[in-house]
């Protein structure tokens, strides 16, 4: 009997959000699979990503949460397509003055901007696919 164990990594810091970001890479999602939580100061983004564990090419779908998050910028990213697929290319994180500026950058100049003054992220795999 083979275990199937699901991943968990927490990132408070660059060098966590670096892998995430790594994990993350080339993954899909689609705008109805993106959501803010304003009031609890939460990002969500629900992913489709390649597992790096094995060389069967399998898919993972996992939960990428961001918290802390004080604002969030869109830029070309039509929000009321909620069919529109998005392939994540990277996680790129500046720090200006006191506020971290986390890029999701997505394939076709697509990115969206998370405001934050910490650095909380947590991947979760929830599934094979």
């Amino acid at each position: 009997m083979v275990k199937n164990f699901l991943s968990k990594i927490l990132a408070r810091d660059l060098n966590g959000l670096n892998i995430i970001s790594t994990y993350c890479e080339d993954s899909t999602t689609s705008v109805s699979e993106i959501k803010y939580l304003k009031k609890n100061k939460i990002f969500l983004l629900s992913l489709t990503r390649k597992s790096l564990k094995d060389n069967k090419k399998s898919n993972i779908i996992s939960v990428c949460k961001f918290e802390f998050i004080e604002n969030v910028v869109a830029k070309n990213v039509d929000q009321k397509d909620s069919k529109l697929k998005l392939k994540l290319m990277g996680i790129d994180v500046m720090k200006i003055d006191k506020q971290y500026e986390i890029n999701l950058l997505f394939s076709d100049n697509r990115f969206i901007t998370l405001y934050s003054e910490i650095i909380e992220v947590t991947l979760e795999d929830l599934k094979k696919k």
